[in-house]
Parts: C-alpha cells; structure tokens; sequence
C-alpha cells in the first residue's frame, strides 16, 4: 500500500528531473546552432538536423515494434509535424541566424504564456490562482532580462530577428495545445517520429537549393558536432521528455520548465560566444525560478 502512494511523488520527481535535463539541452541548443550557423547557410543546417532526428526515431520506433497509429492519427500528426517542426524551426533557423543566441532563448521565453492562453480557449487546461501568479512572475522577469540585454547588445542581434522567434514561439505554442489529445494515445515515440517526418518534407524542400550549395566534405568536424547536438539532443531525447511532461503534467507546466532555457542560454552563450550578462539578467532568472516553482508547487 506504501508503494502505491508512494508512486506518484517518485513520478513527480522523474518528471521534474527529466524536464530539467530538457531545459538545459534546448538551453545549451541556442549556442551550439549559433555556432553552427558559422560554417552552413540556415536552411541547410535546420533539414539535416530535422531529417537526422525524424530517422533516428523512427528506427527506434522500428526497434521497440511499435505499431502505426490509426490512419486519421497518423495523418493529423503528420500534419501538426508541418505547423510544429517545419514553420516553427524555419522561423527558429532564420531567427537564431540574425540575433544573438541571449536574445532568442529570452524571447521564446513567452511561449508558456502562449500556451496557457491558447490551452484555456482550447478548453484544456483550468489554470489556478497560483499558476497565474507564476506566470506573471516568469514574464516579469523575462521583461527584466530583455530589458537589460537590449540596453548591451550589440551589432549582431537585430528586432527582425527576434520578431521571427517570437513568431515561431507561437507556432510551437499552437503545436503543443493541438498535439496533447494525441500524446494520451500514441506512444511518445511514435509522436515524435512522426510530427519529426511531417515538418521534414517542408523543411527539405524550401533547403534544396542551400543544400545543393553546401560543400559537405569541407565542413570541420565541429560543424557536424553541432548538427548531431542539434538533432540528437535538441530534437531526440528533449523532445520525447517535453511529449512525456505533456503527457503526465500538461502543456502549460510542462511549457515553465523552458523557462529555464533563457538563464542556461545566457551564461552558455557568455562561456562560448562571449555574450556577457548584465545585472538585470541575474535579476530577472530569480524571478523566472521563482514563477516556475510557484506554478509547479
């Protein structure tokens, strides 16, 4: 009997661990895709990550036996594939290309916001007083932190490239509320693999010509060290935890824990590309930590 009531804390703590994991990796993504960018036009970068992540799980789709789908499901992921991976990350490459890795993971902090809205007009989440006091909180510190980065940027960020963020924000945001009523019922696995496959096409047909372009043999190790990062990390393993908390604690809490991407992106970006924090950033990853422990308490 202790074990049945002890289940659901040792759950509760997986998922926070795991979504924790998530959060670093997408925060560390920034970076990394950042670097990338150096050696292969954007379109070109984001089609072989895509195409590498979707093929690799659906060879573990293969491996574990897990049977398609039924054929409505099979199409509606493949076609929230296209909103979820193929616009979002063509508006993510091109963003990430023309700002700062800081400035991106600060503006897609507003996506938990976006999901709750769109989550409570789709009718499936009832937020609580204290959800909404942690948003609030998560935004107010965002604001901080933006502010702040805004007052040191430099040359290379610019307000074209963060309105593509956030545009992309609300793509994915939109993606996570029509995808939950499918991840009760199709293996997270299998979502993935699919959604993955759905935005592939998209994505590789608009990169043909940047991939026709590319030399591939003069590409230094590193650049592809950033493409297996940028699919096996980014798009493979935080992605079958993201479909998992969504699946256990919901969208919207699930959408807090990347609210941790904007502190981790920071000071990964200070490390590797010299972007230095400024004050009103430390100021404002206290009060995002603080509005992702009240939304989750």
């Amino acid at each position: 009997m202790s074990t049945n009531v002890a289940h659901p804390h040792h759950r509760a703590w997986v998922t926070d661990s795991l979504l924790l994991l998530m959060a670093t990796i997408w925060g560390v993504n920034f970076s990394v895709v950042k670097f990338g960018l150096r050696f292969m036009d954007p379109l070109a970068f984001n089609a072989v990550r895509v195409m590498l992540a979707g093929g690799t799980l659906m060879v573990i789709a293969r491996a574990l036996r897990l049977p398609l789908p039924p054929r409505r499901q099979l199409w509606a992921l493949l076609g929230l594939g296209v909103l979820g991976h193929g616009v979002y990350q063509a508006l993510f490459i091109e963003g990430i290309a023309r700002t700062r890795a800081g400035n991106a993971s600060l503006v897609m902090a507003v996506t938990p916001v976006l999901i709750a809205v769109f989550g409570r007009l789709r009718g499936i989440e009832k937020l609580h007083a204290r959800a909404y006091a942690g948003i609030a909180l998560s935004v107010s510190g965002i604001g901080v932190v933006m502010s702040g980065t805004a007052a040191a940027r430099s040359g290379d960020a610019s307000l074209f490239g963060d309105g593509l963020i956030l545009l992309s924000s609300a793509s994915w945001a939109t993606y996570t509320v029509l995808l939950k009523p499918y991840t009760h019922h199709v293996d997270g696995v299998q979502v993935s693999a699919l959604t993955l496959v759905g935005g592939a096409v998209p994505l590789c047909l608009f990169a043909v010509p940047s991939l026709a372009r590319t030399e591939w043999t003069a590409l230094p190790v590193s650049a592809w060290l950033s493409v297996c990062y940028g699919a096996l990390f980014a798009l493979v393993i935080a992605y079958l935890i993201w479909y998992r908390g969504i699946r256990l604690i919901g969208p919207t809490r699930t959408s807090m824990f990347s609210n941790l991407q904007p502190i981790i992106a920071v000071l990964v970006a200070w490390a590797a590309l010299g972007e230095v924090p400024t004050a009103a950033q430390g100021a404002g990853a206290a009060a995002v930590m603080a509005g992702l422990l009240l939304t989750r308490a």
